[in-house]
């Protein structure tokens, strides 16, 4: 091994060039909060905007297939909605991700001020108007969140970090089981695993409750958790690049 001159910076690679697989990783951490977030802003569409998705859109695919076949009273156009606000995110973050993709910290702080911004908007939007469910004001804010989850999802899938989605958990359930132990597995990324699973079903419960108060609470909540992430993680990501 060849020894490093005195005086000279040890090389580390940039946070964003590996996957992080160990929760003390700062990637892992903001990761996580993400995926809190997720939580919040899926308990606000789902709980008070009519049975839809902002974040999960299986479950928005499963919930138009039912709609459609008018099966009890579950909504179309909603869903319709959160898909297309969804996909139109994620192009804008695919072309995020291919013009800033290699420049990790740049990449990230540009995706989150842009959810922050769009949970933020849409925070604004059930704040001055009577947002209930099949109006057009809950629209807005379904395609505002849902916006907000596509452009999230394109980064994170830039990112490439195994069982942190930060939006679906089915499998990184399925890895939890099947590589366990009592499956015959090594049990490698069960703590990883679970925390992600412990985060959304906390930023859910939390959303629930907030929700209780209006809209707006848990809205402010994924807002301020976008923007802290941007101020925070950052410029960790910015001194270890």
């Amino acid at each position: 091994m060849s020894a490093v001159p005195a005086g000279a910076r040890p090389h580390r690679e940039p946070i964003g060039a590996r996957p992080a697989s160990s929760l003390r990783h700062p990637l892992a951490r903001a990761l996580l909060v993400m995926t809190f977030t997720t939580g919040l802003v899926d308990a606000v569409s789902y709980l008070g905007l009519g049975r839809v998705f902002a974040a999960n859109m299986t479950g928005n695919i499963v919930l138009l297939g039912f709609g459609i076949a008018g099966s009890a009273g579950l909504p179309v156009v909603a869903p319709l909605v959160s898909l297309g606000a969804f996909l139109a995110g994620s192009a804008a973050g695919g072309m995020l991700a291919r013009t800033t993709g290699d420049r990790h910290p740049q990449h990230i702080a540009r995706a989150l001020w842009i959810e922050s911004a769009l949970v933020f908007a849409a925070a604004i939007v059930a704040a001055a108007t009577d947002v209930r469910p099949s109006t057009f004001s809950a629209d807005a804010v379904i395609a505002l969140l849902a916006l907000a989850m596509g452009v999230r999802n394109a980064t994170v899938r830039r990112l490439g970090v195994p069982d942190l989605t930060t939006t679906v958990l089915t499998m990184t359930l399925t890895g939890l089981a099947a590589d366990s132990r009592i499956a015959g597995g090594s049990g490698e990324g069960s703590v990883r695993r679970i925390a992600a699973v412990l985060a959304m079903l906390s930023g859910a419960v939390a959303g629930a409750l907030l929700l209780k108060i209006s809209l707006v609470p848990p809205l402010l909540a994924a807002a301020a958790l976008a923007l802290l992430l941007a101020l925070v993680y950052v410029p960790i990501a910015r001194r270890r690049g």
